[in-house]
């Protein structure tokens, strides 16, 4: 790429990703009525109407408002958007816009941003470096539609969401795990142009060697582990997820149920026979763990997890993706809401890693047994609240993504955390053992 087409290019791609997002978002909530857009389908998400127009208020305070310098459009606003401000289960109280409201203000904000693109020179600053603040927008909302995408698996009520099922080439079934050596390798990234704060920056880390699967559990390993009395069993599980199994009555994966003899699921809004060859899905940090230990093998570390997916020891790089540098297609990961579920265990073997480890970007994201700490070096960056208040022994740290992310908020170096509790994210787990 020339000096004078960088910019062009950064303002083409800063668009893609804008564009997709906002289709996006249209998919997510055009097809539900008013009354469900504005219901709380569960106390541990926001009615989906709030998403709608907090992904709009979001774009305004950063482009609009920091970049652009431009006043606010709705000031009386900012408050009942702020995530920090609002908890989610108080937020169907607050006097929200309405869903044609939150519509028009969502749309009234992109406008004023495409021309602010057009116009604005993608260096200069920290924000608008590489184009960083519209890409950062545009993971934003991705993230947001993840979320509610979320809402849509907890919602009751007929379907409202359809995708074809994934059908990727399998290839020769590759073997059950595989040995990552010892040594140093580079974790983490100072080159990706829109990796966020938690990513930065790029540094060397030493694991020893360990062995690790090549593919995600599947449901029926998982169902194994429930069949053999793993719910029942103290011994598999950490003192607090024994405490949360029991006071919740939890014998299964979020949203299984047992009938006539065999296992049966709900997603979105369609009950079917759980799958046995998929990833295991809708289980919490301690259910994974409990699994593992169940299993004689452990969780592995978030090192570990990022060393198996980016380290080639041909050349002793550290690549963006377990296939390489180049961005995701189709054919290496099911990424992007394509499809509502996640591909069989074993696909996409052109997305495998230089060790033969497959679907480590997609399907589902894996839980790690690492808290979600920050790197050496680490600094805020554009505000503390996006990674820094989290970090701590309460979040555990997972990767990969899901079949619910989008390419633009998902990469070899890319860091999601939770609170080991949560079952309703689309999370799954691969397991390790010391070499």
């Amino acid at each position: 790429m020339t000096t004078a087409s960088r910019p062009e290019a950064l303002r083409e791609r800063a668009l893609a990703a804008l564009t997709a997002a906002r289709a996006r978002t249209a998919a997510l909530t055009d097809p539900v009525s008013e009354p469900d857009l504005t219901a709380q389908h569960s106390p541990l998400m926001s009615p989906l109407v709030w998403d709608l127009a907090h992904i709009g208020n979001q774009e305004e305070l950063w482009l609009l408002r920091n970049v652009a310098g431009q006043e606010f459009l709705r000031p009386d606003i900012n408050s009942l958007y702020d995530a920090f401000e609002h908890p989610r289960s108080e937020r169907p109280k607050l006097p929200l816009l309405g869903p044609r409201e939150a519509r028009r203000y969502a749309a009234d904000v992109r406008g004023r941003v495409f021309d602010l693109l057009e116009r604005t020179p993608l260096e200069g600053s920290g924000l608008l470096d590489d184009g960083f603040a519209f890409g950062m927008i545009a993971q934003h909302e991705q993230q947001h539609d993840e979320t509610m995408l979320i809402t849509h698996q907890l919602r009751r009520g007929a379907p409202v969401l359809s995708a074809p099922d994934p059908d990727p080439p399998l290839g020769p079934p590759p073997a059950a795990e595989v040995l990552v050596p010892g040594g140093p390798f580079t974790m983490g990234t100072s080159a990706e142009p829109w990796s966020l704060d938690n990513e930065r920056p790029a540094h060397t880390r030493e694991t020893a060697a360990f062995w690790i699967d090549t593919v995600p559990v599947t449901n029926a390993a998982y169902e194994a582990f429930i069949t053999d009395g793993g719910y029942g069993e103290r011994r598999w599980w950490a003192a607090e997820g024994w405490d949360q199994i029991r006071a919740h009555e939890i014998e299964a994966p979020l949203f299984w149920r047992r009938e006539a003899g065999q296992w049966l699921r709900r997603r979105f809004g369609v009950t079917e026979p759980v799958p046995g060859d998929e990833p295991v899905l809708h289980v919490s940090w301690y259910e994974a763990d409990a699994y593992a230990r169940w299993a004689g093998r452990r969780l592995p570390s978030e090192e570990e997890w990022e060393k198996a997916a980016r380290f080639d020891p041909a050349s002793g790089r550290s690549t963006r993706y377990p296939w390489g540098d180049d961005d995701p297609t189709p054919a290496h990961a099911n990424l992007g809401q394509r499809h509502l579920r996640p591909a069989r265990a074993g696909s996409y073997p052109a997305g495998a890693s230089p060790l033969g480890v497959r679907q480590l970007i997609g399907d589902v994201w894996e839980w790690t047994s690492s808290d979600f700490l920050p790197y050496p070096g680490f600094r805020a960056f554009p505000y503390r609240e996006y990674s820094e208040v989290f970090f701590g022994p309460g979040h555990k740290v997972l990767r990969g993504g899901s079949f619910a992310v989008d390419e633009v908020a998902c990469r070899g170096t890319f860091r999601n955390w939770d609170l080991p509790v949560r079952r309703q994210i689309f999370s799954g787990f691969r397991t390790a053992r010391d070499a």
